[in-house]
């Protein structure tokens, strides 16, 4: 059984190191794009962000002044037995921001949506955020994640129906027209890793092109040979565009572009593109059977899909 009091610590460090401290692969992309970035405005830019990255993960310090939606992955195995069972999960949850908010790893940023009311806190109706994976096993994987509002709301997340008739080109002409609108004025904080669903209902795209942008890992390919192709052809195009960072132009318009797809209805095929911003914060940790913790380089959200 693992305790709540282990648990509720192991989502609040999550949340920490997913704030101050960037992944490995974001890290990697700064540093290749910095590589091969040939106007000096948007090299200059590369290498003033990757350093401030660095700065905050020494001085546990957020990494952007925005530290966007609390977001929540669980993968939990049907074996795992966990104190509270889920309502004691979501409640340490709960908690657990409101401790990081406390402690200036989160700022207050979540508001009522009509009345703009501030619990001061970062939690209220349906926030945080709470998505679920079932698998074998024992374990209980945490995935944190921070939607920073500007890769969010101006533009970031979009969707449309295409006419099965439009086919591969008419999804890959809606997600480059609405990168283009949404990087505007460097909107969405470009360069971007780029989620986008394919099929399902609109809510099944857009939360599949959430999880493309937010979990799955830069330089990382889909294992459906036409999905993987769609991925790199667009990358190609929007790198092409010369967006560059912040919308100032450059050679790299986005770190990556990654698809997820559902099945869908003969009627049409919905497509969803879900922005997130060059830091891509996220942080995963994995609480085994014994109690023991993990803390992962990586989310494994999309392993045996």
């Amino acid at each position: 059984m693992i305790k709540r009091s282990l648990y509720e610590r192991v989502l609040f460090e999550t949340i920490c190191r997913g704030s101050t401290v960037l992944s490995e692969d974001v890290c990697e992309a700064f540093a290749a794009a910095i590589d091969r970035e040939v106007f000096p405005v948007a090299k200059t830019g590369l290498e003033k962000t990757l350093e401030s990255i660095r700065l905050s993960a020494i001085n546990s310090t957020p990494a952007c002044p925005d530290t966007g939606w609390p977001i929540f992955y669980f993968k939990v195995g049907d074996e795992c037995a966990f104190e509270g069972g889920f309502t004691g999960l979501e409640d340490a949850a709960r908690s657990a921001v409101r401790n990081a908010t406390r402690k200036g790893y989160l700022r207050s940023t979540m508001k009522h949506p009509l009345t703009g009311a501030d619990p001061g806190d970062n939690v209220g109706m349906n926030i945080p955020d709470f998505t679920y994976r079932f698998v074998p096993g024992e374990n209980l994987e945490i995935t944190y994640v921070a939607k920073g509002g500007g890769s969010e709301c101006f533009g970031g997340t979009r969707h449309r129906v295409v006419a099965f008739a439009d086919g591969i080109s008419g999804i890959e002409k809606f997600v480059i027209d609405s990168f283009v609108d949404s990087t505007r004025a460097g909107a969405i904080c470009p360069p971007s890793i780029l989620g986008i669903g394919i099929g399902g209902t609109a809510n099944i795209a857009a939360n599949l092109a959430k999880e493309a942008a937010c979990l799955r890992t830069i330089g990382s390919r889909h294992p459906e040979p036409m999905i993987a192709k769609i991925e790199q052809d667009l990358y190609v195009a929007l790198n092409s565009l010369g967006v560059g960072i912040m919308g100032a132009g450059g050679s790299t318009s986005v770190f990556a572009v990654n698809i997820e797809y559902a099945y869908t209805h003969i009627a049409g095929v919905v497509v969803a593109t879900s922005s997130n911003c060059m830091i891509a914060r996220r942080a995963s940790s994995r609480i085994l059977g014994d109690s023991s913790v993990q803390p992962m380089q990586q989310p494994d959200w999309f392993e045996g899909r």
